[in-house]
């Protein structure tokens, strides 16, 4: 595992072993920037991301290297939360990010109190935990956090649907990819 592109281009990344750790894969993470990016890459440029369930923080990674301003990155597992700490120390990254070791749902709650709006979240909740993907999105369609423009992408096994719709946050697009898919959730007012 490797980041992409930007100013750590090429680094390596390290995971944990285990099922629940799935980091996105290499090939998935770079169809994600660039549908993101468009061919712009300054896109990202200052941008506010939240990397929930964030595992090795692979995602999170990526936007700093391609120039998010800040991420927030979301794990509630003290051993991937260190993975995460360890990957950004080998990186030398030391500014520009913040790790929750919370519940996904504590986390949110928590960030909305600080006044706080984000551009990006990513969520990849272990495959397994199905009904994960509907409270957070549900949870995030109803905060505070999001605001018009702000992007949500969920990814998920190809055959599991996380749903087209919550509340004000309503699919865009599905990207499908081997047995991964992503899917692009937008604000609307």
């Amino acid at each position: 595992m490797r980041v992409i592109a930007g100013k750590y281009r090429s680094r390596r990344l390290q995971s944990l072993p285990g099922l629940d750790l799935r980091p996105t894969a290499d090939r998935l993470r770079e169809t994600l920037f660039d549908v993101l990016t468009a061919g712009n890459p300054a896109a990202l440029e200052g941008t506010v991301w939240m990397d929930l369930y964030a595992g090795t923080g692979a995602v999170g990674i990526e936007a700093l290297s391609r120039g998010a301003g800040k991420v927030y990155f979301v794990e509630v597992s003290a051993k991937a939360a260190e993975r995460i700490r360890k990957n950004l120390q080998t990186l030398e990254i030391t500014t520009g990010f913040q790790i929750l070791q919370k519940d996904v749902t504590k986390a949110l709650r928590g960030l909305e109190t600080h006044n706080l709006h984000v551009d990006f979240v990513f969520l990849d909740p272990p495959y397994r935990l199905e009904q994960a993907y509907r409270q957070t999105l549900e949870a995030l369609a109803a905060s505070k956090l999001l605001k018009p423009g702000s992007l949500v992408i969920a990814e998920h096994q190809k055959k599991f649907d996380p749903g087209e719709k919550f509340a004000s946050l309503h699919r865009y697009r599905l990207l499908q990819q081997g047995d991964a898919a992503l899917s692009f959730y937008g604000v609307t007012p």
